[in-house]
This record gives C-alpha cells, structure tokens and sequence, in this order.
C-alpha cells in the first residue's frame, strides 16, 4: 500500500484559492519555463521548468488515486468525466449526483457518502493498489489530517501574497501537527517544491 498524502499550490500566506474558488496569480509557474507538460485533456498542457517537470512526472508516476470533495467536485463539473492527472477519483459527498452519474457512465468516478474522508481514503486505497492516494486539500485535507491519516504534505509555495480566501489547512480542530525535515526542496520558476513527513 502507498503513502497518503495531500498536494496543493500555497501562497505565502497560506491561501490555495480565493474564497469564490478563483487561483489569482497562483498557478502562474504552470507557464514559466520551456518544458511541456500533456495532461490527459486535450486542451490543458502546462509549460513549466526542468526541475517543476521532473518533480511533476515523479509525483504523477506514483499516484494511485486521488480524494476529493464535494465542493471541488461540482467547481470542476468533475473534470467533464476524467480527471487530467488520468486517475480514478474519490468524491466524499452527502449525496451523489445521479444526473452527473448518468451523464458520464464511464467515468472513473467513485462517490462515498457514509464514513467521511476515511471511508473516501480507504476506497481510493483499494482502487490505487500499491501506488500513493492524494487528498486534496482544503476540507478534506484537514479532517485527513485530524484523523492521522496522511503520511506527507506537499505544498508547491507561490511568490504571492493573497491576504484572504481558502486556507491549505483551516480550523484544525486539533493541536499543531508536527512536520519532518522536507524530503523534498526543489525550486522551479515562480514555485518552490517542497514535500513534508508527517511525523508519527
């Protein structure tokens, strides 16, 4: 069985998105370097540094499955059916949305709706195999997180400073989570990649 870890692009400050779902400047090192990067939809491909592509090849080559919530979920319309990473997807939701399911009957998608973030890992679990699960961050990064389920964080830190919107991890319900030496320091363009243990 992998890891299971949760990756986000930060700012500064600590925000991953305004509070309208909107990035800003955040994803601005996806187009600051001459490398391509395809992704499994046609038109997205990035253009990033040699070091953000090695890192970003590494990090997919080990990804078994990811785990979502139901926000982002509905902010994407679920990727139209297929994620551009080409994993299958874990959607942790009160309720399944059964005209999405029809419109997409073969879209990889698994929606768990009793249980919580820890029943939404252990199905992306089975589904990856031995390769790593991702959490997405934001809300259910955190309850990962309260709940000792993830192994590592990454964090791809942005030069920007955003002053409001949605925290990587907001409103821990618990007390600080201490965090290894990063296993990971590679500085792109526009990023800095970093990758955490989390200590046990």
């Amino acid at each position: 069985m992998g890891k299971v870890g949760s990756s986000a692009t930060m700012s500064l400050d600590g925000y991953i998105a305004f509070d309208d779902n909107t990035i800003g400047a955040l994803f601005d090192w996806y187009e600051a370097g001459d490398v391509e990067v395809t992704t499994a939809t046609p038109d997205l491909t990035f253009h990033v540094t040699p070091q953000s592509a090695e890192f970003w090849h590494r990090s997919i080559a080990a990804a078994g499955a990811l785990v979502v919530g139901r926000t982002l979920f509905d902010f994407t319309d679920g990727w139209g059916g297929r994620h551009p990473i080409d994993l299958p997807v874990v959607v942790v939701t009160h309720s399944v949305p059964t005209e999405w399911v029809d419109a997409h009957p073969d879209a990889p998608f698994t929606f768990v709706t009793e249980g919580g973030v820890a029943a939404g890992i252990a199905a992306a679990q089975e589904l990856a195999g031995d390769k790593d699960v991702d959490v997405a961050a934001g809300t259910m990064a955190s309850q990962a997180l309260e709940l000792g389920l993830l192994d590592e964080i990454e964090v791809d830190i942005a030069p920007v400073v955003m002053g409001r919107g949605k925290p990587y991890f907001g409103g821990l319900g618990i007390d600080s989570v201490l965090l290894d030496d990063p296993t990971t320091v590679i500085q792109g363009d526009r990023v800095l990649h970093l990758v955490y243990p989390v200590r046990r």
